[in-house]
């Protein structure tokens, strides 16, 4: 039967796959993995286009400034202060 493993083979495995892929490379594939199989799941309960939405709508359109394009534009002769 596949499913009965033991720990004497989960130890195997995990050897197995120190040694080819090297113990910096192993979490980044754990974690890669366990992304991967988050994003199925939530396309698969649809929560993907729920949270594109509230995305959206919380993020602010971004804007310019006015008081740093108010200082580059020269004030006419009327505006300005004289000394």
């Amino acid at each position: 039967m596949p499913g009965n493993i033991g720990w004497q083979g989960a130890l195997l495995i995990i050897l197995v796959l120190l040694l080819v892929f090297g113990p910096k490379r192993l979490p980044e594939m754990g974690r890669s993995l366990g992304r991967g199989m988050r994003e199925f799941k939530d396309s698969l309960s649809g929560k993907d286009e729920d949270e594109e939405l509230e995305k959206a709508e919380l993020t602010p359109p971004a804007t310019k400034t006015t008081q740093a394009s108010d200082e580059a534009k020269p004030q006419p002769q009327s505006e300005r202060v004289s000394s």
